[in-house]
């Protein structure tokens, strides 16, 4: 091994343990506390890293929590303001999701809870959310998978009962893709409804003119008889 590969190999090490290891309220470290570790590269330690995490299906996630994220490659500046978590680079699937804990409607409530947060521009009154969430859920679980998204950090409630996306949703969660996602599966379900009312109105019986038609008989029938 190179002495190169070695240094940047030492400070991934390093980088690993500061963030695997909680050492603040929330999980995940501050790019200025990694500068301060692992030097001005850090950044390149970041994706040594990353590379490194693949075959464990994790990821470097880097969230800008500051402002959103920037459209052109970031400053210093802003990625020391960033914070920087390890997160899954895949999916749970359903089994893995149940084991840790969450239902399927559980999981389907918090993903509507975020899209429409996210629809709302990234705010949203308690109580316009709950009447959301009990159309899709029962009503004694509403209140209780709200406070639950607020306990792990998905959502968050200032003193006015105003719910705001937390740290978690912005570090787990893909918000374009879910919010393109729920778009594509309300689409099909319109399609589907859709479909199914042409089906109905084409089998349909008769109607009363069609049933009077029916039964006249034609005039060279008549002649006969």
């Amino acid at each position: 091994m190179s002495k190169r590969k070695g240094v940047y190999a030492a400070k991934a090490k390093r980088a690993t343990h500061m963030l695997f290891f909680r050492r603040h309220m929330k999980p995940g470290v501050k790019g200025w506390e990694l500068n301060k570790s692992l030097g001005s590269d850090y950044p390149k330690v970041l994706e040594v890293l990353d590379d490194y995490l693949k075959n464990l299906d994790l990821k470097v996630k880097t969230v800008f929590e500051e402002k959103k994220t920037p459209v052109a490659k970031p400053t210093v500046e802003e990625l020391d303001k960033a914070r920087y978590y390890i997160t899954l680079r895949g999916d749970l699937t359903p089994k893995e999701a149940k084991m840790i804990g969450w239902r399927i409607d559980d999981l389907a409530g918090l993903a509507v809870a975020i899209a429409y947060i996210i629809s709302k521009k990234g705010q949203a009154m308690r109580k316009d959310l709950e009447d959301v969430l009990g159309k899709k859920l029962p009503g004694w679980k509403v209140g209780l998978n709200i406070d639950r998204y607020i306990r792990y950090g998905y959502l968050t409630e200032d003193d006015n009962a105003q719910l705001y996306l937390d740290w978690r949703t912005r570090a787990e969660v893909d918000q374009k893709a879910l919010f393109d996602m729920l778009l594509n599966v309300e689409k099909q379900t319109e399609l589907t409804e859709s479909i199914e009312e042409t089906v109905e109105e084409g089998t349909e019986g008769p109607n009363d003119d069609d049933e009077e038609q029916a039964s006249i008989e034609p005039e060279d029938q008549q002649e006969e008889k």
